[in-house]
């Protein structure tokens, strides 16, 4: 289920993205906050990170992650560098891959329990569920 509303959002969003012309794209709202490029970026962070979580929590029974710093991850990647199109192409390829590797987790380890950065463990399926809210989450801001 998680795998089929991931390629959804994916097919949806794919058209509404690239009709945001590349200089919106890269214009930030106001001072200090991320612009359509940065917040693309993020997400392209967010599903690598939880790709990462998603494979390693299949080898174990519990596991715990660092912290993810996302300002710094922005930052240090400069997403806002980038051409719109390219990072567009990077967003749908990594989460047509991630929706692959999650309907490949096996259903004993749907209940695996995942920690990420000291916060209260969920289990393996929230981790994913809570995923598709950040997802929906940031894709209004763009």
């Amino acid at each position: 289920m998680h795998a089929v509303r991931i390629r959804q959002i994916v097919d949806r969003e794919l058209v509404r993205l690239r009709g945001i012309p590349a200089s919106e794209a890269a214009a930030a709202p106001a001072p200090g906050k991320w612009c359509r490029k940065e917040i693309l970026g993020h997400l392209i962070d967010s599903t690598g990170n939880n790709l990462q979580r998603l494979v390693r929590a299949q080898q174990a029974d519990r596991l715990e992650f660092p912290a993810y710093a996302q300002n710094d991850w922005v930052r240090c990647q400069g997403y806002a560098e980038r051409e719109w199109e390219s990072l567009i192409d990077l967003w749908a390829a990594l989460n047509r891959h991630f929706a692959h590797a999650v309907e490949r987790v096996p259903a004993d380890k749907d209940s695996t329990m995942v920690s990420v950065g000291g916060a209260a463990p969920t289990t393996l399926d929230a981790m994913v569920a809570d995923y598709l809210r950040h997802l929906e989450h940031h894709l209004e801001q763009i």
